[in-house]
């Protein structure tokens, strides 16, 4: 299954790996989407914690169909563009 997770500030594309190899996008409301494929819901909730131990506040989160996961609500996708960004 392919979720999205949506947090509040910018986290740089250098936190992919801790992520687990999900795919870090910046949007330009100053918001970090991290999309990729999570096996199950244990897995899950290790990512959700994750975010809770970064201390960034979660908005929100979507279970996407492949290929259907919107990156941007601009079209756009954006790295390491914020001075927000969380290193």
């Amino acid at each position: 299954m392919v979720y999205q997770v949506r947090i509040e500030g910018h986290l740089g594309c250098q936190w992919t790996d801790w992520f687990g190899g999900m795919t870090i996008t910046l949007q330009d409301n100053g918001e970090t989407l991290l999309t990729g494929a999570v096996i199950d819901q244990a897995a899950l909730h290790g990512l959700l914690e994750k975010v809770r131990d970064l201390g960034m506040p979660l908005l929100s989160v979507n279970r996407v169909e492949c290929g259907q996961a919107d990156v941007s609500e601009t079209g756009e996708t954006h790295q390491n563009r914020s001075t927000k960004e969380k290193k």
